[in-house]
């Protein structure tokens, strides 16, 4: 290609591409919209408050079938919100709050591979464990017995899946930091003393992670310029 249009024809590219993704994620912003409008009380399970809670994952996953379609990566994110579409359901339903958490836990491990493990970047996982390690045994202190392990566990996977997010960078490891927060603050709200506010901190941010992890499918859409 002449070096000469090689500028416009990027800026044209970008442009478009930018408009494209905005219009396909107006679907994630209307439904955040109706869940935050709607604000189902916590106290009031059904499969209505399940579906409306739901609804802005399943967006970005059918989001990324349209604008990232077929790739590897895709796949795995598309797996991982499926699976945290099923970890929100559970949530609404405080007895089925184990499959919540095996449901978050096992999208936590497909980002993860989703992540890859290059670069390793050791340095930072032991920085993380020293940050988080600390805020996780003091949320331990304040369990049951048998929710120890299980919830030790879910703390380990989310160490590893914040570690490979910061280590993959750009929106990944803002979106991966983002839902180690949000946890934090549910996990702290949940079992250790209430919060104000503490539901919609948690799930402004959760929300927000789930959009930057899934913007990172398209890191790698540029156009070719040779």
């Amino acid at each position: 290609m002449d070096a000469g249009k090689v500028g416009p024809t990027l800026k044209t590219h970008c442009s478009a591409q930018c408009l494209d993704v905005c219009r396909w994620l107006i679907p994630f912003t209307l439904s955040c919209c109706v869940y935050f409008c709607l604000w189902i009380p916590e106290d009031q399970p059904s499969w209505v408050a399940a579906l409306v809670k739901c609804l802005p994952i399943f967006c970005l996953a059918g989001f990324l079938w349209v604008v990232s379609p077929g790739r590897g990566y895709t796949r795995l994110l598309q797996g991982a919100l499926l699976c945290s579409a099923v970890g929100d359901a559970c949530l609404v339903w405080p007895e089925a709050f184990l499959h919540g958490m095996a449901a978050f836990a096992t999208a936590h491990l497909l980002y993860l591979c989703a992540f890859g493990l290059s670069p390793l970047q050791p340095g930072l996982l032991l920085l993380i464990f020293l940050a988080s390690g600390p805020y996780l045994i003091l949320v331990l202190l304040h369990l049951e017995p048998d929710m120890v392990l299980p919830v030790a566990a879910y703390g380990l996977i989310l160490m590893a899946m914040l570690w490979r997010g910061l280590a993959w960078g750009g929106s990944a490891g803002w979106g991966a930091l983002l839902f180690t927060l949000s946890d934090g603050v549910l996990a702290w709200d949940a079992f250790a003393h209430p919060l104000p506010h503490a539901h919609l901190v948690t799930m402004t941010t959760y929300y927000t992670a789930q959009l930057l992890i899934t913007l990172s499918a398209l890191r790698s859409l540029g156009p070719k310029t040779d």
